[in-house]
């Protein structure tokens, strides 16, 4: 199994190293092998809206530069890791940007999944979605949106299952580890069904 960490960390703030470690030990530890992308240090441009991914080239990024690997390694695993400091209960602009990127990985047109409308796939395999959130100090409030996000873009993703968890600045290695540990054990649950729960 191939699980992909990527770090939405800012330049130099060291915000998500502890966390990232965390995560490595955690899927190395069960066997998998891990990649690990740092995007501040990724030359990542940010997406145009041109949609040339989706009508002239498709599945590729007009823009020739990091972000077309980052996406074609996000396809190429079976788990990605989006890591980042939880802003407003959002991603880091890094990891945002990275993220944005990606469209290209799915179909311009559209279907219905449980009755919502989403993107079609483009492709037979997409990898599951684990987000690992990093805050100073608990924040319920934050903490709820991250999570709604992480369901919300596996399902646009078409990840087959997603999980998440957030960590704080600080924490012992062993408390962030059983916060991991339990967001693992979410995958085995698909997204949308989550939606579905959250919604009776």
């Amino acid at each position: 199994m191939r699980g992909l960490i990527l770090d939405g960390g800012l330049r130099g703030t060291g915000a998500t190293d502890a966390a990232r470690q965390a995560v490595v030990e955690l899927l190395e530890g069960r066997g998998w092998k891990v990649d690990s992308v740092t995007l501040a240090e990724q030359k990542i441009a940010y997406c145009l809206g041109c949609f040339e991914c989706w009508t002239k080239t498709p599945g590729i990024c007009r823009i020739d530069d990091d972000g077309r690997e980052v996406t074609a390694a996000m396809l190429a695993s079976d788990l990605v890791v989006y890591l980042s400091p939880v802003t407003f209960g959002g991603y880091s602009s890094a990891l945002k940007k990275a993220l944005d990127r990606s469209i290209c990985l799915v179909s311009p047109f559209f279907t219905r999944i449980d009755g919502e409308v989403h993107h079609r796939a483009r492709y037979a395999h997409y990898p599951s979605v684990l987000g690992v959130g990093v805050l100073a100090a608990p924040d319920p409030a934050q903490e709820e949106i991250f999570g709604h996000l992480i369901v919300r873009n596996a399902i646009n993703l078409h990840a087959p299952t997603c999980g998440s968890c957030v960590v704080y600045t600080g924490q012992s290695a062993a408390a962030m580890t059983a916060a991991m540990d339990k967001a693992m054990a979410e995958l085995a649950v698909p997204a949308i069904e989550r939606v579905l729960e959250g919604s009776r």
